[in-house]
C-alpha cells in the first residue's frame, strides 16, 4: 500500500450486478497516494470486472440446462488467480489452475504417445488414484476409441459441430463427463448447452473479455 492511512469503504460486494454509474467504493485519505495508485487500481478493477461480466452473460445463455461455464489456463502471466476468481464472481467455474490439478491429454500428447490407447494407458499408469484424466477428441471415431479403453474420466469435444456434440453425448451415455470447447460464444452457447454436455470451457473469458469503464472522481 502506498499509504496505509487511506481508508476504503466498499459499497458493493464481489459478484454484485450493478447498473452503470453505481459507486463501487469510497476512498478517504491522501490525494497524492490515491492518485499515484489510480491507474493501476482502475486497470485491475476494469479488467477483472470485465471478466466477471462476460462470464455472467455466458452463464445466462446456458440457464435451464445442466451445463456449467468454465474457464481455461489461457490467463495472463501472474494474474491467473485473480482472473479465475473473477470468473467465479460471474457465476462460472474454474478449470485447472495448473498441470498438477488433473491430466489433460491433447492432440500433441496423443501424437507423441503413439495413439489414444497408448496415451491413456501411460497416463493412467503414472497418475495417482485420485487424479482424473481428461482427453481431447475432435471426431466421433476418436470418442469411440476413448470409450473402448475405459481409462478416461472426462472427454473434451474440441471444435465439434453441434450435431456431433449431440451424437457424442448419446454415444457416451453417461459414462464420461463431457466438456465442449472451441467456438463458445454468446451466439453458440445455448445451442451447445442444449446438446447435453456437462461443461462449456472458454479461454476467451480470461484472454478476450472487454474491460469495463471504471473511473475515479475526486471530491475535496
Amino acid at each position: 500500500r502506498l499509504d496505509p492511512a487511506v481508508e476504503i469503504l466498499a459499497q458493493t460486494c464481489d459478484g454484485d450486478s450493478v447498473p452503470a454509474g453505481t459507486a463501487l467504493m469510497t476512498l478517504s485519505g491522501s490525494a497524492r497516494a490515491i492518485l499515484s495508485a489510480e491507474r493501476t487500481a482502475l486497470n485491475f478493477a476494469g479488467h477483472l470486472s470485465g471478466i466477471a461480466t462476460a462470464t455472467a452473460a455466458l452463464v445466462a445463455k446456458v440457464a435451464g440446462t445442466k451445463a456449467r461455464v468454465t474457464d481455461t489456463r489461457k490467463t495472463a502471466p501472474g494474474l491467473r488467480a485473480l482472473q479465475k476468481y473473477a470468473v467465479r464472481c460471474g457465476g462460472g467455474f474454474n478449470h485447472r489452475f495448473g498441470l498438477d490439478d488433473a491430466i489433460l491429454i491433447k492432440d500433441n500428447h496423443i501424437a507423441v504417445a503413439g495413439g489414444i490407447r497408448a496415451a491413456l494407458a501411460g497416463a493412467r499408469a503414472a497418475a495417482g488414484h485420485l487424479v482424473k484424466i481428461e482427453i481431447e477428441v475432435d471426431t466421433l471415431d476418436q470418442l469411440r476409441e476413448v470409450l473402448a479403453t475405459g481409462l478416461a474420466d472426462v472427454v473434451l469435444l474440441d471444435n465439434m459441430s453441434v450435431a456431433d456434440m449431440k451424437a457424442a453425448v448419446a454415444l457416451a451415455a453417461g459414462r464420461l463427463v463431457i466438456e465442449a470447447s472451441g467456438n463458445i460464444s454468446h451466439d453458440t452457447a445455448a445451442r451447445i448447452a442444449a446438446t447435453g454436455v456437462d461443461y462449456l470451457s472458454s479461454g476467451a473469458l480470461t484472454h478476450s473479455a472487454q474491460n469495463l469503464d471504471i473511473g475515479l472522481d475526486i471530491a475535496m
